[in-house]
């Protein structure tokens, strides 16, 4: 090779290089870049596949031409849209590694046997694999009118070429991929502020899945929370209609929902030819092809699952991992914030209770009482006076004794008696009043927090009321176990036990009631229905070293 025409291929390359870092339009590039490589051989034709990329999944895609020959437009260019070429056979069998000679182009072949136009003289091409490393992009192939042979320097130009054009590709499916990354934080920062404005629990899991699906345009979004050794399935997302639900399905019987849970890692099923899982098409979750199921954590530790899944192929897997992660641990960061907030605002309205109880027995009910006694020692100074004032008196009395019994039924509403001395005495005292023979135990002289005081009196006023309607026993036993790290409440008796099944497909509101109270609290509620000689057993346990922090923050 003259050294004339070796400066000639090195600017050529250069011009080539230099067009293929002038944008970062992935169509604008390649058809430059073949326009130039055109211009400087003095090929006539050329075309540029990309095969096995984000932008044209499995098929093939003619992203750049120039000056192709009528035949090979043909029909809206089906004949560049085939799989039947050797070019693409070889490539996709990896036999293809570097510039080429095709003797016999089938596409060529077949648009002159079938008369789809002119090819222009053209009846061979050169084909090299477009590759950066060992990443492979495509194909680049070049023709001339009447040329049947491309000499080695021809061979060896188009491989120095294709290697730029592969490495600029590169660039720029990068330079896109972190587009659609930075992307979809942006859709999950707006998402995850929305979330955070919803200062409902109870509707945090519908608006949650609902506002996920849109932002993401992901067809089915389901919400699982883990409660008493089950995955309770709380909300659904099906073609942007959303449903509250409250179904369960055991711990191994959830598919990768379950294995999600089980790993505490993040599961992908990309093209899922078999049947879905039955237990989650039975909970109305439909047919998928695709799905991904990522772990709600807690200090890393599993709560839950937020479960998409979609009816295409492959929905997911252009997704890192780093972002599906964030995405549960966003959801699952907005849940515990709720949780707090509410637990503050109750904590807040016990105060606002107790010190209205106590300004109510301080003030009105001594005055009351004041009122009473004063109307009975003038009742027994005027015992002679006239009848119409004694009654008079008397009906003051009566009317005074109404109030002071009415006052103290309120003030009971808003502080329940006997907490101040205790929450076994309160219970044990509740009990009595429905002729309950309480038996109570008590491990550990730990100061519970207000608000666990608080839940742990209403789920034993509940399970208390429960043993009354339901036990056929009048004999009740309650232990409270407190620690450093835990309280839990156990409530016990060995009566003819309570139905635990679902009316209708959805738990008692007693028991709801109960499994919210603790909940709210970080904590879990788990019943043992008895009968037949076994005890019927209620027991919660709720964390306590974050309810004091929140109570100190409160003081």
């Amino acid at each position: 090779m003259s050294r004339e025409i070796r400066a000639n291929e090195l600017a050529a390359l250069k011009d080539i290089v230099e067009t293929l870092n002038t944008s970062n339009d992935l169509d604008l590039i390649l058809n430059s870049a073949l326009a130039k490589l055109l211009e400087v051989t003095g090929f006539t034709t050329g075309w540029i596949f990309l095969l096995n990329t984000e932008e044209n999944g499995q098929g093939n895609n003619c992203v750049a031409s120039r000056n192709l020959p009528e035949a090979l437009q043909a029909g809206d260019w089906a004949v560049m849209a085939g799989n039947d070429c050797w070019c693409v056979d070889e490539y996709r069998n990896s036999r293809l590694e570097h510039a080429v000679n095709i003797i016999e182009c089938r596409r060529i072949q077949f648009a002159v046997t079938h008369r789809l136009g002119s090819t222009e003289g053209v009846t061979h091409h050169a084909t090299v694999p477009l590759s950066a490393g060992s990443d492979r992009f495509g194909l680049l192939n070049v023709a001339a009118a009447g040329k049947t042979w491309f000499d080695e320097d021809e061979l060896a130009l188009l491989q120095a070429v294709a290697f730029q054009i592969g490495t600029a590709v590169k660039r720029i499916l990068l330079y896109q991929a972190q587009e659609r990354h930075a992307m979809l934080y942006a859709r999950l920062g707006d998402v995850i502020q929305r979330i955070n404005a919803i200062q409902d629990s109870h509707q945090l899991p519908l608006q949650s899945v609902k506002l996920i699906g849109d932002a993401f345009d992901w067809p089915f979004v389901s919400l699982f929370i883990y409660e008493q050794q089950e995955l309770s399935l709380r909300a659904r997302l099906i073609d942007t209609r959303v449903s509250k639900e409250w179904e369960s399905l055991a711990l191994d019987q959830a598919g990768p929902v379950s294995q999600a849970f089980r790993e505490n890692r993040l599961v992908i099923e990309s093209n899922k030819s078999a049947s879905p899982c039955a237990s989650l098409t039975r909970i109305g979750i439909p047919a998928y092809n695709s799905a991904a199921a990522i772990p709600l954590r807690i200090r890393n530790r599993p709560i839950g699952v937020l479960f998409i899944s979609s009816p295409k192929c492959q929905q997911f897997d252009e997704y890192h991992e780093e972002f599906m992660y964030s995405l549960g641990d966003h959801i699952t960061l907005c849940m515990e914030n709720l949780r707090v907030y509410e637990q503050r605002r109750e904590l807040a309205r016990m105060e606002e209770r107790n010190r209205m109880a106590r300004d109510l027995h301080d003030s009105v009910i001594q005055k009351v009482f004041s009122l009473s006694f004063l109307a009975k020692g003038a009742e027994t100074v005027l015992a002679d006076g006239a009848p119409v004032v004694k009654q008079s008196l008397q009906d003051i009395q009566q009317l005074a004794q109404e109030a002071l019994k009415e006052m103290r039924g309120l003030i009971w509403q808003l502080h329940p008696p006997g907490l101040e001395n205790g929450l076994l005495p309160a219970l044990k005292e509740y009990g009595q009043g429905m002729d309950l023979n309480v038996f109570v135990q008590a491990e550990g002289v730990k100061e519970l927090p207000r608000a666990v005081e608080e839940a742990l009196w209403r789920i034993g006023q509940e399970a208390l009321n429960n043993v009354r309607k339901h036990a056929g026993t009048s004999d009740v036993h309650i232990r409270l176990t407190k620690t450093d790290e835990l309280a839990m409440l156990e409530i016990r008796d060995r009566g003819k036990g309570f139905s635990t099944e679902k009316k209708k497909g959805r738990p008692s509101m007693g028991m709801v009631s109960m499994r919210e109270r603790a909940e709210a609290l970080n904590g879990e509620l788990s019943i043992e229905s008895g009968g037949k000689g076994k005890p019927t057993v209620v027991r919660v346990r709720i964390p306590i070293a974050a309810q004091e922090i929140c109570q100190e923050k409160e003081v």
